[in-house]
């Protein structure tokens, strides 16, 4: 079992607590959305030309790591076409006729959003694949020997699949959505729109370099943004007369041990483990999770994205790696042997 590591500041999760002040931050329109402007860009013309054909969107894929948006972006891709969106996940659709009961009462140009896609079992997947490219549903009526199946048309409407783990998905599924966006990570520009924008909504005086001072250290992540500033007006209000500035939000972030690129103790933690441990590596994924009681996949999927975004460490056929990078930034000397490699 994967452990819970949504409880981290910098965790991309959502946690059970933030849901609704989520709710409440997110963005309803393509011009409030902030971010992600190449797959805003194309979106908006997708969109355009299914409201001036008053069609159904073709169905849609989202991948990418999590906590950049992939939600919300469906919520407001619902928004603009002016529909409906029900929303469920991969695990939670166990059995076929769960499926096939939530397709059954879709209407005309609804959107029905599935988190987690790669997840769905792949039974489950069956009855969605004549779904997505037929409009139909084939329902057994009985069992046995005498078994026969009713073929049910459906409206047509549009699957929004999301997914950190593009390639653990089907080759069939993936066939079946017509247009494919990556989310990537933001630059700390647009981090800084996102945090004035929320401690707009949530009435926290901030000036922009304590957003920017927010942005910087939230690992490309909007929610990362939302979940600082919820801890640094804690602070604020506290020790700096309820406003958010420079100072009060290095103060506030020194005190919850995030560094000034964003990296927590657990970060670092399995940094020092490949470098002090493992003499920079390179050290397999198993192991490497055995040496900081981790689960390969957490590692896999939970930190090393935003390692590997910053440089700090590389996948290699032998294992895992630490940069030139990595050793800089935790005042790690290279040992002689290593000093041709990265030079």
């Amino acid at each position: 079992m994967t452990p819970d590591t949504s409880a981290r500041l910098v965790a991309p999760a959502v946690q059970p607590d933030e849901e609704p002040v989520e709710l409440s931050l997110r963005p309803r329109t393509l011009r409030e959305y902030i971010g992600q402007d190449k797959v805003k860009d194309n979106l908006a013309i997708f969109i355009e030309a299914a409201r001036g054909r008053h069609e159904a969107l073709d169905h849609v894929l989202l991948y990418g790591p999590p906590g950049l948006g992939k939600t919300t972006l469906a919520t407001v891709i619902a928004n603009e076409m002016g529909v409906k969106i029900k929303t469920t996940s991969g695990p939670a659709i166990e059995r076929p006729g769960d499926m096939a009961s939530m397709l059954s009462v879709l209407s005309k140009g609804d959107i029905f959003f599935i988190d987690e896609v790669h997840r769905l079992p792949r039974v489950v997947e069956e009855v969605l694949y004549p779904a997505m490219e037929d409009y139909v549903i084939d329902i057994v009526m009985s069992k046995g020997a005498g078994a026969n199946s009713v073929r049910l048309p459906l409206p047509r409407f549009t699957v929004i699949g999301a997914t950190t783990r593009y390639a653990a998905m089907t080759s069939p599924l993936r066939a079946r959505f017509g247009a494919t966006y990556r989310l990537d990570f933001y630059d700390h520009e647009a981090l800084k729109h996102i945090a004035l924008r929320s401690a707009d909504i949530l009435q926290v005086p901030i000036d922009e370099a304590g957003a920017m001072e927010i942005a910087r250290r939230s690992r490309g992540t909007p929610r990362v943004v939302n979940r600082l500033l919820r801890r640094l007006r804690d602070y604020a209000q506290v020790r700096a007369a309820g406003r958010i500035d420079q100072p009060t939000a290095c103060q506030a972030l020194a005190m919850l041990e995030i560094d000034e690129l964003g990296l927590d103790e657990i970060d670092r933690k399995l940094l020092l483990t490949i470098i002090d441990k493992f003499a920079g590596g390179p050290v397999g994924l198993d192991t490497l999770a055995a040496s900081i009681s981790e689960e390969p996949e957490t590692i896999e999927d939970v930190y090393e994205p935003f390692l590997l975004q910053l440089g700090f460490i590389q996948r290699t056929p032998r294992g895992r790696t630490a940069t030139q990078h990595a050793y800089a930034h935790l005042g790690k000397p290279l040992r002689p042997e290593q000093a041709g490699l990265f030079s």
